[in-house]
């Protein structure tokens, strides 16, 4: 290593990678943002609430298969991230409740992203954006830098102490989705960024970096089926979130999830099902107290039915449960089946019955007419599975001896796995708190003293 090498080379440049770039540029360390993108942020421009669980006890009660460490350094981590951002002038509103469980803040996202960049520049730390990372560099079993293609097609080293891998996860990767989410996972849509397709995960594993367990899930949100994502703006915009208080039915036209424990939750469960679609179907109450209303406190509500509707997506309007058994042949759902189901539902919750699946939240009927259908999709944001990390974010080896932490090398952002596993609490929170986290670590260990 040289007179060169830095602190902390950061590969991606998302909430992870500038948060943990920013903070050791801050404290007066050296560091080297990579990001093969032409423009910094990731999807972490594309959100705008920093949440998490309010205590641990709440997390592992949602997210009981998860690393409890980890969840542990996510909350006990979450105050320290909000002062940082609020530390860099960033409007970070008052705490406000995130779908029933949680506890977050509004923040100006891009705001906060920009003046992470900023400071990076503004100390005289250096960022190259359209350049890939081609390898990690190894020595005696450590990672000490990479070597990087720039966009005029050189390559150059950079050495470094600690290596950050903060690409995003393998969500933008098709085949990666099919081995290690499901195979129907090929084709589902993406609500992101359309850079983060593996790149940490396959440097990560070159160096002898373990990978999570491969069923751990996703995190992403029904969306109406066929209805193109390619303006992030229908990210939020065609979100259904209101799934929650709806009833979903598969193409055999069965009810086959809780749909209120959370449309996170019921998206990784249609993903599942036949064909991998399915309708949603809702009534003039859950239209008018969901589907048109505000989803979190400070987001103004909006009709979600009119603008699928008017995204071309399949959805109709019934006037009655009766119109169902007319339902277009060519939709490939058994509408009469499906009405004949939420008569069965609403006559048992009506009577104050348990309905199979059973609703954990939401138990009044759907009675109300006209009633709501849009065919939804499963769309993916980002991947829970990654490379195994410790609370200071060192990645873990795969070796049969143990897992210990691989010498140099960092992990964060989706990047890393274990936080969640078929569960979520937040994705900007865990990006911010460990990308903080593995800054820390740049800042405070050397390679050498790590595990021993």
């Amino acid at each position: 290593m040289g007179a060169e090498t830095v602190d902390l080379l950061v590969i991606g440049g998302g909430m992870a990678g500038l948060s943990a770039a920013a903070r050791v540029a801050a404290e007066g360390g050296t560091v080297v943002l990579v990001e093969k993108a032409e423009r910094t942020g990731g999807s972490a421009r594309f959100a705008g609430f920093v949440w998490t669980a309010p205590t641990l006890e709440e997390l592992r009660r949602v997210n009981p298969d998860g690393d409890p460490e980890l969840a542990g350094a996510l909350v006990d981590g979450f105050a320290d991230g909000v002062t940082w951002i609020r530390s860099l002038g960033v409007d970070c509103r008052p705490p406000v409740p995130v779908l029933g469980f949680g506890r977050g803040h509004q923040v100006d996202t891009n705001h906060y992203l920009d003046t992470c960049e900023r400071l990076i520049r503004d100390r005289g730390q250096e960022m190259l954006t359209a350049t890939r990372t081609r390898s990690l560099v190894t020595e005696n079993g450590g990672v000490k830098g990479a070597d990087c293609l720039l966009p005029d097609g050189s390559t150059r080293r950079i050495e470094a102490t600690w290596t950050l891998l903060a690409t995003g996860g393998f969500q933008g990767d098709p085949t990666l989705r099919a081995e290690h989410i499901h195979p129907q996972a090929t084709d589902i849509g993406l609500r992101a960024n359309p850079h983060s397709r593996g790149a940490g995960l396959t440097l990560g594993r070159a160096v002898g970096a373990a990978f999570g367990e491969k069923d751990a899930g996703f995190y992403g949100h029904l969306m109406p089926a066929g209805v193109s994502l390619a303006d992030p703006a229908r990210f939020v915009d065609l979100a259904l979130y209101y799934s929650e208080h709806a009833l979903l039915f598969d193409t055999t036209g069965e009810r086959f999830v809780d749909e209120t424990v959370g449309d996170h939750l019921t998206t990784m469960a249609l993903l599942e099902r036949p064909e991998a679609r399915g309708l949603l179907v809702a009534d003039a109450r859950v239209h008018r107290e969901w589907i048109s209303a505000s989803y979190v406190e400070g987001i103004p509500g909006v009709d979600k039915f009119q603008l699928c509707h008017r995204a071309g997506a399949r959805c109709a309007v019934a006037d009655s449960l009766e119109d169902f058994a007319s339902m277009p042949e060519e939709w490939g759902y058994p509408g009469a089946g499906i009405r004949d189901r939420i008569e069965e539902f609403n006559a048992t919750t009506a009577a104050g019955g348990t309905t199979r699946p059973g609703r954990l939240l939401d138990h009044r009927p759907l009675d109300e007419p006209p009633y709501y259908v849009i065919e939804a999709a499963p769309a993916i944001t980002f991947t829970f599975g990654g490379l195994l990390i410790d609370a200071g974010t060192h990645a873990l080896s795969a070796g049969s001896g143990g897992r210990a932490p691989v010498p140099g090398l960092l992990a964060a952002g989706a990047d890393a796995g274990g936080l969640y596993r078929r569960a979520y609490a937040g994705g900007l929170a865990p990006a911010l708190v460990f990308g903080l986290a593995a800054a820390r670590t740049a800042l405070t260990e050397t390679p050498a003293a790590v595990g021993h």
